[in-house]
C-alpha cells in the first residue's frame, strides 16, 4: 500500500508511518514539489500510489477521472505531524480495504474526518 502525500502534509510524515505504510513518499523526495495536482495525479496512476491530501482539488478530479488513483482526503483541520501519523494509523485497515478491496474499486476518495 503505497501512499503519496501530498504538499501540505510534511515530509517528516514519511518516518513516523512507514512501519505501517511501507514504500510510501511525499512528493518532495520525488522532486513533484513544484508540480501541478495534475501532474501528481499522473504520477500517482503511473506508480500505483493513492495520494493523501487535505486538499479537495484531488476529490475534485476524481469526480471527473474517477480511479486510480485512489484518494484519501484528510478534513481534520490544521494539525501537527504526529496527530495525522495517529490517524492514519488508526484508520489502517479502512485505508487498505478501500485501496484493495474489490467492493470499493468504484469509490475514488476515502474522506478522513478524525
Amino acid at each position: 500500500m503505497k501512499l503519496l502525500f501530498d504538499q501540505n502534509i510534511s515530509f517528516r510524515i514519511i518516518q513516523k508511518i512507514q512501519n505501517t505504510f511501507h514504500d510510501s513518499k511525499q512528493i518532495r523526495s520525488l522532486n513533484l514539489e513544484n508540480a501541478t495536482d495534475t501532474d501528481i495525479w499522473e504520477y500517482s496512476k503511473i506508480h500505483n500510489f493513492s495520494i493523501v491530501t487535505f486538499d479537495a482539488d484531488f476529490s475534485d478530479i476524481a469526480n471527473i477521472k474517477g480511479n486510480p488513483p485512489k484518494i484519501i482526503w484528510l478534513r481534520i483541520g490544521n494539525t501537527t505531524t504526529k496527530n495525522i501519523a495517529e490517524i492514519l494509523k488508526k484508520h489502517q485497515l479502512t485505508i487498505s480495504d478501500f485501496i484493495e478491496k474489490i467492493e470499493y474499486s468504484k469509490i475514488a476518495c476515502l474522506e478522513i474526518t478524525n
